[in-house]
């Protein structure tokens, strides 16, 4: 399938055909949640951590005798049925992460990608944002007629895009990513993707 090339200026400067087998699959939803999961998982810090009644300070002494008070038998203040007792099951710090085979989350990426299809568009570069302005890029997104949360993923590092991450970072609907950084959860939560040309590329190469 072949797509437009287009100036940040919204004027057509060309087609670029894209690799069927990276942006044109059938979706696979299962991957794409799990991949979403593992990455959801992956950032948790899993360091919540609550004392046990072995943990928590004092309660040595039996509050009171075993027998003859009328009261419940009690050994130690520090019981969970105390207040400043222990936790009964309370959280520990644990590893949430889980891993995912190589081929399982490639085929995630490509299913995010070829469900956004219709809601990407092709950029040349970002050569004619000349000054780190955000006006700049406000019009390149107005001509662009990119809608909603729009994600842009390009190469900041590159010459043409010397003033993108400057011009961008004070709109809060635009996130930037570099084509190495591509994942599920971003794609899947943007309404339009930018891409740039040089990004298409990288990603067909390390997809395909």
């Amino acid at each position: 399938m072949s797509k437009e090339i287009l100036s940040t200026k919204g004027e057509k400067l060309g087609e670029i055909t894209l690799n069927e087998g990276v942006f044109e699959v059938e979706p696979n939803l299962h991957v794409m949640h799990l991949a979403l999961r593992r990455q959801l998982n992956n950032a948790r810090q899993g360091s919540a951590s609550a004392k046990t009644r072995a943990e928590v300070s004092g309660g040595g002494r039996k509050p009171w005798k075993q027998k003859g008070t009328g009261r419940a038998r009690a050994g130690s203040t520090r019981s969970p049925l105390f207040a400043g007792g222990g936790v009964s099951f309370g959280p520990k710090p644990r590893d949430y992460s889980f891993s995912m085979p190589q081929k399982a989350r490639k085929l995630a990426l490509k299913s995010a990608l070829s469900a956004k299809l219709s809601r990407t568009i092709i950029v040349k570069d970002f050569s004619d944002i000349t000054e780190p302005k955000t006006k700049l890029m406000v019009d390149a997104i107005k001509s662009l007629k990119a809608e909603g949360k729009i994600l842009i993923i390009a190469d900041t590092k590159a010459a043409e895009n010397k003033y993108l991450e400057l011009s961008a970072r004070n709109i809060p609907s635009v996130k930037l990513l570099l084509p190495s950084n591509l994942n599920v959860k971003d794609l899947i939560e943007a309404d339009t993707v930018l891409l740039t040309e040089s990004s298409v590329n990288e990603i067909t190469e390390r997809l395909s």
